[in-house]
């Protein structure tokens, strides 16, 4: 008997009129070919009920200014669905470029556009329909269909070849069923020890680039610099260090990765390469192409590597299947399906996960999926196997480059060790942010929100949506072999008591009073809330007169009449709950050393990741907290003492509610457990940045050198670093202007805003407005998005889109002639070639804002010129800034500061050969026009 073929594909698009949203106004092309440009207010008129053909429906609506649609063909949807895993900015250009089609010209080039781009979509499903990812594809669109009404499902379903009637099921969701299991490639092999020499990297360069490429010496003389962190190291404690100070446009990426990967090849170790930003590690992990072309083997030899935070958890997605049944889940779900089964790595943070899908669908519907809360119980998972997660931590041993991030690598530091082996050399791109990098992840917290969090940790969920199994259900299924853990366990549960309980936010207002109930008596007197409760009134006591709007803080010393006895019954309290733990932790341990042979590897995984989880969620913290308690009994200190922390107390506040308080304690210099930590167990490290130094200091570059060693921990190491500059070969003098604008007052929000509007019409789009207030940034979104989208200049800006920072700049990259506002973030996160970034303005000088802790370093940290220490950190914010302009040899670019307070040697620092005028906005719109149209 014959088997029967499946039925042919079949294009089948959608009868909808295709819409492309201006602000308040839309252009609709019809199923008849009609073209209307119509206020937003009619539109419901003409679409008479049906669904419009659009990319990004919340975004439309938004631009609009129109309710949510209650049905669309979402392009994006249907994107996610046919090419999963692939990169594409959320909008209709965007969504062009993504498919290699023609950019549209302008909005009514856009409307005819989407019909084509929805056949190159259903023809490229229908071309792999015989594919192992498209096997259950028609299934899911049915399931999809079935509980949501997927309007896109008949679409699909036809060009996979099956009928109306295809089978549904939530099979297809359950993606761990046709995931690879990773394999344990069992213990590293000890590193050799071949250096790489100057010329050894001068020519693993030349490979790179290949024959013909641009001849850079700048990028050969970095090259061979940067080979000296892969020298054989002469002393414990003292790893070659070299500071390498690389101009924008000197190909500092392929410089390092060639002596890196040298290295890593010879001697069967991989390099570590760490960055500040996600877009950076997205960045590098594109360059390595150029190393690697050939996927597979670029998929062997490199690895991204992130916090647990940002991947997947596959055993999350399997416990969210129980609302795919709901019509507002079961449509992103299946999309996550489709993207688990393409990822490269299950990244779901800046990764190859759409980032829109989140704004398509809320944060609801896909932060959940990751494991935000330090809830993994590691091999205690039926999805350990086929662990995102777990996969990288494993390819990573057997690497030759790992890209990661400086906060990973300082967090496995901090926390006495590292999923990962211990790595023995690194290379530290954004070098220049290394101290802000240190000071996250030295610091402490004893606040509400950290100490609820170790309560839910360890007594599970208590109430709420929360799967979180505490340590009650970590601990079981070793119990029965094991039944003297379980004393120990049941006294560090009922200590936790003491930490914060369901509620504890609004209760930190209340003020002691005679208890309703035994049970409000016991809140009342629980010793966390105490403290929490005493933190918050010294602070409201001391700080200055404010609009109870924003976050406060004050010094811990003088102590309140009520802190120190708080802090003794919660120090007593934290005791009580960390000696029963470590008695626990250490018979877990014993067990381990005790039955060696008779262990099996399954239940060793477990007695050890039960023991480091514990170590890690909760004896560290609770040490660490400890000690904070244990300094109020220090003597107070004297003025102009210089300690080794800064300690506060701070009350947070989110939109004018309390929404925390707590003891809060940084390192004063946070890059000395950096150098401790990271640096000196390593054997070379390569630090290197566009801005190391302070270009200022100019005329004093042992200063400019001394200073960056400061900012990046090398003073601290035993072997002096080896320091290295190479100059950007761009013509700054030619191919930039730099203007402070004379006649706009900056405490006018509406004078600022008119006058960046006024830059952003002169420029025709392509600029990046930069605020250092969230409050300012949206004022003066709402006061230029009108006009500027009447000039057919559409505006985005963070804190006002529903897309997060690294979707906001495809969308800036993409949108030619858009503009974006930002904060620090866009500041240092953007990197924009070509014409899509050809304008920068700043509202007003970026000044380190005021605190105690930044008080305290520019006392003891400026070398006795506090003034020039907040200087020098202005002047690097607006070096960072104007590096974004200029990202290739051809690009133009103009900088503005709309600050005429603006002090002449903070604009020092700024490119050799920049020439800064001060003249009135008229002037400064004019020659922005002039010379942003030459060419």
């Amino acid at each position: 008997m014959s088997q029967s073929r499946p039925a042919p594909p079949r294009l089948l698009l959608p009868d909808a009129p295709a819409l492309i949203a201006g602000l308040g106004r839309a252009t609709l092309l019809t199923p008849d070919g009609e073209l209307l440009e119509i206020p937003a207010r009619e539109l419901a008129r003409h679409l008479a009920g049906t669904p419009p053909l659009l990319v990004h429906g919340p975004a439309t609506a938004r631009r609009l200014d129109l309710p949510p649609f209650d049905a669309a063909f979402d392009l994006l949807e249907l994107f996610a669905f046919c090419m999963p895993g692939r990169p594409a900015a959320p909008t209709p250009r965007g969504l062009a470029m993504a498919l290699d089609l023609p950019s549209p010209a302008d909005d009514s080039a856009a409307a005819a556009l989407l019909p084509e781009m929805a056949t190159i979509m259903l023809r490229h499903l229908a071309a792999g329909r015989g594919l192992p990812l498209n096997r259950d594809a028609a299934m899911l669109a049915a399931q999809m269909d079935r509980v949501a009404g997927w309007p896109w499902a008949p679409s699909v379903i036809a060009a996979l070849g099956g009928s109306a009637e295809a089978k549904a099921s939530l099979d297809p969701y359950k993606v761990w069923r046709r995931l690879p299991d990773w394999e344990d490639p069992g213990p590293a092999q000890p590193a050799g020890s071949f250096d790489v020499s100057s010329a050894d990297a001068r020519a693993r360069l030349a490979h790179i680039l290949g024959d013909g490429a641009e001849q850079r010496p700048q990028q050969a003389d970095y090259a061979s610099a940067a080979s000296g962190a892969f020298a054989p190291r002469e002393d414990k404690g003292s790893p070659h260090v070299i500071l390498a100070e690389a101009g924008t446009g000197t190909g500092k990426t392929l410089g390092y990765i060639a002596p890196a990967s040298l290295w890593a090849e010879r001697n069967g170790a991989p390099v570590w390469i760490s960055t500040f930003t996600r877009n950076l590690q997205r960045q590098i992990d594109q360059e390595l192409g150029r190393l690697y072309p050939d996927p597979e083997e670029r998929r062997r030899r490199v690895v991204v590597r992130k916090g647990r935070e940002n991947y997947l958890c596959l055993l999350n997605l399997e416990e969210m299947l129980g609302q795919a049944s709901h019509p507002d889940m079961a449509v992103p779900l299946g999309l996550v399906a489709r993207w688990a089964l393409a990822t490269k790595d299950g990244d779901l943070m800046a990764g190859d996960f759409p980032g829109w899908v989140t704004e398509l669908y809320g944060p609801a519907a896909i932060w959940p999926l990751a494991d935000r809360r330090g809830e993994c119980i590691r091999s205690a998972c039926p999805r350990y196997k086929q662990c995102f997660v777990e996969h990288s931590i494993r390819r990573a041993r057997t690497a030759t480059l790992v890209v990661a991030n400086h906060a990973l690598v300082m967090v496995q530091a901090a926390m006495g060790g590292a999923e990962d082996a211990r790595p023995l050399r690194y290379v530290f791109d954004e070098g220049h942010h290394l101290f802000d990098a240190a000071d996250a992840a030295f610091s402490a917290a004893l606040c509400g929100a950290e100490t609820a969090e170790l309560r839910r940790w360890l007594l599970g969920a208590e109430g709420g949506r929360s799967r979180a199994r505490g340590l009650r259900r970590r601990i079981e299924e070793l119990a029965s072999d094991l039944p003297e853990v379980l004393p120990p366990m049941e006294a560090a549960l009922n200590a936790a008591r003491a930490l914060p309980g369901l509620g504890w936010v609004s209760r930190l207002s209340e003020e002691p009073r005679e208890p309703t109930s035994e049970a409000a008596a016991e809140r009342l007197a629980n010793p966390t809330e105490v403290f929490l409760r005493a933190v918050r009134r010294q602070v409201l006591a001391r700080a200055p007169e404010e609009d109870g709007v924003y976050d406060v803080q004050c010094d811990l010393f003088p102590l309140g009449e009520d802190l120190p006895d708080a802090a003794e019954a919660l120090e007593r309290a934290m005791k009580r709950i960390a000696e029963p733990l470590v008695s626990l932790c250490d018979k877990l341990k014993a067990r381990l050393e005790d039955e060696v042979e008779e262990l099996e590897t399954a239940d060793r995984i477990r007695l050890e990741t039960a023991a480091k989880g514990i170590e890690r969620r909760a004896l560290i913290p609770l040490a660490a907290w400890q000690g904070m308690l244990q300094a109020l009994r220090a003597a107070p200190p004297v003025p102009g003492e210089r300690r080794t922390f800064v300690d506060w107390l701070a009350l947070t506040r989110r939109e004018g509610r309390e929404v925390d308080a707590g003891l809060h304690r940084h390192w004063l210099d946070p890059t000395t457990p950096f150098a401790l930590n990271v640096a000196a167990p390593a054997h070379g490290l390569l630090i290197t940045s566009a801005t190391l130094r302070d270009a200022s200091l100019a005329e004093d570059q042992e200063a400019a050198w001394v200073a960056a060693e400061a900012r990046t921990g090398a003073s601290h190491l035993a072997m002096p670093a080896i320091r290295a500059a190479v100059a950007s070969p761009f013509n700054y003098a030619a191919n930039t202007r730099a203007f402070v604008v004379t006649d706009v007052d900056k405490a006018r929000s509406g004078q600022v805003a008119a006058a960046m509007q006024a830059l952003f019409q002169a420029s025709g789009g392509g600029g990046l407005g930069l605020f250092t207030a969230i409050r300012r940034l949206r004022d003066s979104f709402r006061h230029m998005a009108p006009n500027l989208e009447a000039s057919g200049i559409p505006l985005y800006a963070q804190h006002m889109d529903a897309m997060d920072n690294a979707t906001l700049v495809d969308v800036f990259r993409a949108e030619e002639n858009s503009c974006l506002l930002g904060t620090d973030a866009m500041r240092d996160g953007v990197d924009v070639p070509g014409r899509s970034l050809r304008l920068l303005v700043f509202d007003r000088v970026p000044w380190p804002r005021p605190s105690i802790l930044h008080r305290e370093r520019r006392i003891h940290l400026s070398g006795g010129d506090p003034k020039g220490y907040d200087d020098a950190l202005a002047r690097h914010r607006l070096r960072q800034a104007f590096g974004r302009l200029i990202r290739r040899a051809d690009d133009k670019g103009v900088f503005v500061l709309l600050d005429r307070s603006c002090p002449s040697r903070l604009l020092a620092g700024l490119p050799e050969g920049v020439s800064i005028r001060r003249t009135g906005l008229a002037e400064v719109v004019a020659e922005t026009r002039s010379f942003l149209a030459e060419g």
